[in-house]
C-alpha cells in the first residue's frame, strides 16, 4: 500500500479533516481500543475532543501526525511536549489509532518513527505514554525499545463499569 506521512498537521487541516478524524477514532473505539471514550463511540464527543486538538495544536501544545492513503485519513499520533520549565525534555505520546481495517501493515511503526525523529529535533529527549494493561499495544511498544515503568490497577472502565490498569512507557531517545 502507498501511503503518505505527514509529519505535522496543520490547524487548518484539522479543521478540514475533522470527519476522518472523528471516523478514524469511532472506528478504532468500536473495535475495543481503550482511547478514553466508550463504544460505541459519540460522535458529539470525538467531535468535542477533536476541537480541543486543534485549539492545542495552534497554541503549540501538541503535533499531530498522520498518513494518508489516496488522501483518506488512515492513521495518526500526537506528541504533547510537557509544559512545564523542568521538563521540556519529555514528552507524551497520545492516540496512536491505525484504522483497523488497515492495521498489522506497518503503519503504527511508520507513525511512531516520524513522532521520534520530530521529537528529536525539538529537543525532546524522552517520551512516556500509557495504554490499557494487557492490550495488544503493549507487545508494540515494547518492539520499538519502549521499557515499562509500572501500572495502575483500576485506572480506568469500560461502558459496563468493569475496571482495568494502565500501564505506563517510557523511551529514552
Amino acid at each position: 500500500m502507498k501511503v503518505k506521512v505527514i509529519n505535522i498537521i496543520q490547524p487548518e487541516q484539522i479543521r478540514s479533516l475533522q470527519f476522518q478524524l472523528i471516523e478514524l477514532l469511532g472506528a478504532c473505539i468500536n473495535e475495543g481500543a481503550s482511547l478514553g471514550f466508550y463504544a460505541p463511540a459519540d460522535a458529539k464527543r470525538l467531535t468535542s475532543y477533536w476541537q480541543g486538538v486543534e485549539a492545542s495544536v495552534a497554541q503549540k501544545k501538541r503535533s499531530l501526525y498522520a498518513i494518508f492513503h489516496d488522501d483518506m485519513l488512515i492513521a495518526s499520533v500526537q506528541l504533547v511536549p510537557c509544559q512545564k520549565q523542568n521538563g521540556q525534555h519529555r514528552a507524551e505520546v497520545e492516540k496512536l489509532v491505525v484504522h483497523p481495517q488497515v492495521q498489522r501493515q506497518g503503519l503504527a511503526r511508520k507513525l511512531m518513527a516520524a513522532l521520534e525523529a520530530d521529537a528529536l529535533q525539538q529537543g525532546i529527549k524522552l517520551l512516556f505514554l500509557d495504554t490499557q494493561t494487557g492490550d495488544k499495544s503493549e507487545l508494540f511498544y515494547q518492539a520499538l525499545g519502549y521499557s515499562k515503568s509500572g501500572e495502575i490497577p483500576k485506572f480506568v472502565t469500560d461502558s459496563n463499569g468493569t475496571f482495568s490498569s494502565t500501564s505506563y512507557y517510557y523511551k529514552l531517545l
